[in-house]
C-alpha cells in the first residue's frame, strides 16, 4: 500500500498543478493517513481536546445540571460496568466526542475506544468499559447524542461513497448541517470516505442564483468577487443552463457547479468542458439516483442530505453496578 501511494505522489506533474489539484492532492494524503497509520486514527491531540471541551461545555449547559447542586452532590460514585451495544450494522465515527463528553466530568482511561473510529461494526456488537456511576448517568446522553449523530453521518456517506468509488467522483458534503454541529457533522463525512465542500462562507466564494439576481447577472457578480482582491480564495460559479456555462467559460470561471442539471443535460455540458475546469454535480441528487449522475468527466457530487437526512443509527450505553 505504501509502495502504491509512493507512485501515485511521483505520478503528479507539481509545475502543472492547479488549485484544485492541490486540494485533491492534500486530501488523498490525509485520507491515506486516515485508514493506513494507527496512530493517526486514535490519537487525540492537545489542540482537539480543547477545542472539543468548549463545545461540550455547551452541551452539558442544555442539561441544566448546574442548577440543582444538591441532586448532583448525592448521584453515587460507585464503580459500574459499562457496556456500549451496536443494535445495527454502522460505521463509528465521534468516538472522540464520547471520550470526551465523559472526561468533561472525570478524567476516564476511555482513550481504547478511539480504535474504533473508522470502521465497521456489526450489530450485536459491545465495547465495555468501567466508569463512576454518577459520571456515567451524568454524561451518557450527551455522549450518546454525539457518537450516534456522527456515525449516522459516516454510514450514510458510505454508502454514496461505495457507489461512486469505481468512477473517480468524489462525494461531498455542503453548508446544510445542523447549527452548532458542523464541525462534528463534516468530521462524520470525511471518516465515512467523503470530502469536505466549504466549511464556512469564506473557504471559498461560490456564485449562487441570488448573486446573480442581485448584481444584473453573472459578469457583475464576479466583478464584485474580484474586486475583493482575494489573491488565494478560488470561486465557484452555480450554473444553471448551458448557455450559462458557456458564459462562465467565457469569463475563464474554473470551477462550476451544475446544479440541478438532468443526466443528459450533464452528458451535453460535459462535451463543452474545458482543460483545468472542474465539473461538481448538485441538486437533490439521493442514493436511489445516484447511479444516473456518476457520469465520465464529473469530478465531484455535492449531497446535501448527507448531513440533512442521515438516518438516525441505534446505539445504547447500560451500565451495571460492580
Amino acid at each position: 500500500m505504501a509502495n502504491t501511494f509512493k507512485v501515485w505522489i511521483k505520478s503528479f506533474d507539481y509545475k502543472s498543478l492547479n488549485l484544485y489539484d492541490i486540494c485533491v492532492m492534500l486530501n488523498e494524503i490525509e485520507r491515506f493517513a486516515f485508514s493506513n497509520f494507527t496512530l493517526y486514527r486514535v490519537k487525540m491531540n492537545h489542540l482537539n481536546k480543547v477545542f472539543l471541551q468548549d463545545a461540550i461545555a455547551n452541551y452539558y449547559k442544555e442539561d441544566d445540571l448546574h442548577t440543582n447542586f444538591a441532586y448532583v452532590n448525592a448521584l453515587p460514585q460507585n464503580l459500574v460496568k459499562c457496556s456500549l451495544k451496536f443494535k445495527q450494522d454502522i460505521v463509528v465515527a465521534g468516538m472522540p466526542y464520547f471520550v470526551e463528553a465523559f472526561n468533561y466530568l472525570h478524567p476516564s482511561k476511555l482513550d481504547s475506544l478511539l480504535e474504533l473510529e473508522g470502521k465497521s461494526v456489526k450489530k450485536g456488537e459491545e465495547l465495555n468499559f468501567d466508569l463512576p456511576f454518577n459520571i456515567a448517568l451524568t454524561g451518557e446522553r450527551i455522549a450518546l447524542n454525539l457518537l450516534q449523530r456522527a456515525s449516522a453521518v459516516a454510514t450514510y456517506t458510505k454508502q454514496y461513497v461505495d457507489k461512486a468509488k469505481n468512477y473517480n467522483i468524489k462525494i461531498l458534503d455542503t453548508r446544510k448541517t445542523t447549527p452548532g454541529h458542523r464541525a462534528l457533522e463534516k468530521y462524520a463525512v470525511f471518516v465515512g470516505g467523503g470530502f469536505n465542500h466549504r466549511f464556512g462562507q469564506m473557504d471559498c466564494l461560490m456564485i449562487k442564483d441570488n448573486h446573480k439576481s442581485f448584481f444584473g447577472g453573472l459578469e457583475n457578480a464576479l466583478k464584485f468577487f474580484e474586486d475583493i482582491h482575494s489573491f488565494y480564495r478560488p470561486v465557484i460559479v452555480e450554473i444553471h443552463d448551458l448557455e450559462e456555462l458557456k458564459q462562465a467559460q467565457a469569463l475563464e470561471v474554473k470551477h462550476l457547479m451544475l446544479d440541478n442539471f438532468s443526466p443528459s443535460l450533464i452528458k451535453e455540458a460535459i462535451r463543452l468542458k474545458q482543460s483545468g475546469q472542474t465539473f461538481e454535480v448538485s441538486g437533490c441528487i439521493r442514493l436511489e439516483t445516484i447511479q444516473d449522475y456518476l457520469i465520465d468527466g464529473v469530478d465531484a457530487i455535492s449531497v446535501g442530505a448527507l448531513t440533512y437526512d442521515a438516518p438516525h443509527v441505534d446505539i445504547s450505553l447500560k451500565y451495571k453496578r460492580i
